[in-house]
């Protein structure tokens, strides 16, 4: 399937972006030969700055295959923010939606029609302390299961030194480098024709989440931890000691 053309705002998205990004950091960008030349696929991103989709969606744009990016529906109503949005083709997601499949049906669309659809699929910045890439959601398993499309796990890291995760001033000084890595696709051909049920969903986000540590790994010349952070485990963890501090106070006030 032939691939959409840039399009005007996409340009001119880039002209108002990229001058501050070349400025700003340097590039250290590789495994670009691994962003399929046609067809529609997907990317599987790790998020550990608020500035690293500008740096990865620079570093797509020069392969000559932009990202399509799920945002959410209210930003594509209003405004200029609204035309760009919609001309650059970014693909809204429904959150009122309560059908978990139909939040991604029009990223579905846009890989059957040859795009390249981009997953963040931690769903937020990460709060591994070190910024290895958190459990994953499985949105991107579900539009590649349903799609049978490749998926391409992207590492990237240098814009969370530029402005760290949830800091609210970048750091400019010392210019920062971007690195990014494209590794081939996730193999998830064990899983087609299998009931995509939620132990399926989750041991193929797994997949797509190993490939995308093992690059970092090879970004950052370290190795990650074993198990990577799990937000929901360490919320629960959380109440735990809560629960027990209070006890534990309860208990001292019972015995003066």
């Amino acid at each position: 399937m032939p691939r959409r053309r840039i399009g005007f705002w996409y340009r001119f998205a880039a002209v108002i972006c990229k001058p501050p990004l070349v400025v700003l950091l340097k590039r250290d960008w590789r495994g670009m030969e691994n962003i399929p030349a046609d067809g529609g696929f997907i990317t599987v991103v790790n998020h550990n700055s608020h500035v690293d989709p500008f740096g990865y969606a620079h570093y797509q744009y020069n392969t000559g295959r932009v990202p399509r990016f799920l945002a959410k529906s209210g930003l594509f109503r209003k405004g200029f923010v609204g035309a760009a949005m919609r001309g650059t083709g970014q693909i809204p997601v429904y959150r009122e939606s309560t059908d978990a499949l139909s939040a991604f049906r029009a990223a579905i669309a846009a890989v059957e029609r040859g795009e390249c659809v981009a997953f963040y699929p931690e769903g937020t910045l990460t709060r591994d302390p070190d910024g290895w890439p958190m459990t994953g959601k499985t949105g991107a398993a579900r539009v590649a299961l349903q799609t049978r499309c490749p998926v391409i796990p992207v590492a990237q890291w240098g814009c969370n030194e530029l402005l760290p995760p949830y800091a609210k001033k970048p750091e400019p000084l010392p210019r920062k480098t971007h690195r990014v890595l494209a590794g081939p696709p996730v193999d998830l051909s064990r899983f087609y024709g299998l009931e995509m049920s939620a132990d399926v969903l989750k041991e193929a986000t797994e997949e797509i989440m190993a490939a995308i540590t093992r690059l970092l790994e090879e970004i950052r010349g370290e190795k990650a931890p074993e198990a990577p952070y799990d937000p929901r485990r360490e919320r629960i963890e959380q109440r735990r000691r809560t629960e027990a501090q209070n006890h534990g106070r309860q208990a001292e006030g019972q015995g003066k």
